[in-house]
C-alpha cells in the first residue's frame, strides 16, 4: 500500500528498495563500463558516514539494499558496514566482479544474503571483456568456496550482452550452470546515458564497438529463439530469470538505438520505491536520473523528500522521457 502512497503524493513514506555504492573502485578494466577509469580516485562511504543516517533508512522502512560498485569488497571496513544495516533487519546482496569472493567467504556468509557475481561468457570471452587475465577461474573459485562452505547461500550471475559476448548466450548459461550459479539474468548494455563514471555520453565510434549493428540484431534474434526451446527447462525452473519474451527486449533495445524500431516498453516504479547513493554521497533516483543532494551535506530522507526530489518524481513520465525509454535495468517492485 506505501509503494502506492508514494505514487499517489510524490513523497517517499517507504523506501523498499536501496542501492549502495560502498566504494568507488573497481577490480576490473571492463569493455563496456568505465568506473575503473576512475580508480586512481578513490571515494567510499565510511561506516561511520552510514551511522548518521541508520534513522533515516529505518524510518523509511528499507528493506533491501544492494551493495554495488566499483567493487564493494576492496571497501576499507565492509562488514563493519553490514553489521550496521543488519542491525535494522535489513536483507543485504552484494553484487561483486567475483576476483575476490575466494578470501572473503566467510565474511561474506556472515553479513550479506546473497551475492550476484557478474559473468560474460565461458573463460576466454569472460577474461577478454574484463580485461583481466584468470578472471573466470577466479570467479568459478569463489563461487565454488562459498558452495563449499555453505551450500544453500544464494549465488545468482548478470551478464550484459553486447557485441563481443552476444552470441554466447549458450555458452554463458552452460558456464553458469558450470561453475554452480543459482540463477543467471541477462541485460543489455548501457551506451547512451553518462552513468557509471562517464564524464560525457560515449562518442558514436565508441557506441559502435559495444552496440549491435543491424545485421548482428537479426543474428541475435535468431540465436535467442534457437535458446527458447534449447534452455526450456532452464527457464521454466528460473535458472534463466527472464522471460523469453523480455530476453527478445535486448535485441529490440540494440535495434531501437539504430532507429529500426521503438525502445521496449518500460515499467518502471524506480524512483517512487528506492534510490541510489554513490560512493562521494551523491543520492540519484536511479543510476542514470540526475541526484537530488549529497548526504555529506544533507540528511538522507531530507534529501529523498526534498522539494527538488517530489517535484522530479511528480513531472516524471517514464513511457516519455528519454532517459527511461533507453534504461537497460529497469526496476517494477
Amino acid at each position: 500500500m506505501t509503494p502506492l502512497l508514494n505514487r499517489l503524493t510524490h513523497k517517499l513514506h517507504s523506501m523498499p528498495v536501496l542501492v549502495l555504492m560502498p566504494h568507488s573502485r573497481c577490480n576490473c578494466r571492463c569493455v563496456m563500463c568505465d568506473i575503473w577509469k576512475a580508480n586512481q580516485n578513490k571515494q567510499e562511504i565510511s561506516a561511520e558516514d552510514l551511522e548518521k543516517h541508520l534513522s533515516a533508512f529505518k524510518k523509511l522502512k528499507v528493506k533491501e539494499i544492494a551493495l554495488s560498485g566499483g567493487e564493494a569488497l576492496m571497501h576499507s571496513n565492509l562488514w563493519t558496514f553490514c553489521k550496521s544495516l543488519k542491525q535494522l533487519n535489513i536483507r543485504i546482496s552484494l553484487l561483486s566482479t567475483g576476483l575476490v569472493l575466494s578470501r572473503n567467504t566467510k565474511e561474506i556468509i556472515e553479513n550479506v544474503d546473497e551475492v550476484i557475481v557478474s559473468i560474460d561468457g565461458g573463460k576466454e570471452t569472460h577474461d577478454r571483456i574484463r580485461n583481466i587475465p584468470n578472471a573466470f577461474e577466479k570467479l568459478a573459485q569463489g563461487v565454488k568456496e562459498l558452495k563449499r562452505m555453505k551450500s544453500s547461500f544464494p549465488v545468482k550471475g548478470r551478464s550484459v550482452l553486447q557485441k563481443q559476448n552476444f552470441r554466447e548466450f549458450s555458452s554463458i548459461v552452460n558456464a553458469a550452470k558450470e561453475i554452480g550459479l543459482d540463477q543467471i539474468s541477462f541485460l543489455s548494455a548501457d551506451v547512451s546515458t553518462e552513468a557509471f563514471n562517464r564524464e560525457e555520453p560515449w562518442s558514436n565510434e565508441h557506441v559502435s564497438e559495444i552496440a549491435l549493428t543491424k545485421e548482428e540484431v537479426n543474428e541475435f534474434k535468431n540465436i535467442l529463439k534457437e535458446c527458447f526451446g534449447k534452455f526450456k527447462r532452464e527457464f521454466e525452473t528460473r535458472l534463466i530469470a527472464e522471460s523469453p519474451p523480455k530476453l527478445y527486449g535486448l535485441a529490440t533495445y540494440y535495434e531501437a538505438l539504430l532507429g529500426l524500431d521503438g525502445f521496449p516498453e518500460k515499467k518502471c516504479n524506480a524512483p517512487w520505491v528506492s534510490s541510489v547513493i554513490e560512493a562521494d554521497g551523491q543520492v540519484r533516483p536511479c543510476f542514470f536520473h540526475p541526484s537530488f543532494g549529497n548526504i555529506h551535506d544533507q540528511e538522507f530522507e531530507s534529501i529523498v523528500n526534498s522539494e527538488k526530489a517530489i517535484s522530479f518524481r511528480r513531472n516524471l513520465k517514464v513511457g516519455k522521457d528519454s532517459t527511461c525509454q533507453k534504461c537497460v535495468c529497469s526496476l517494477n517492485y
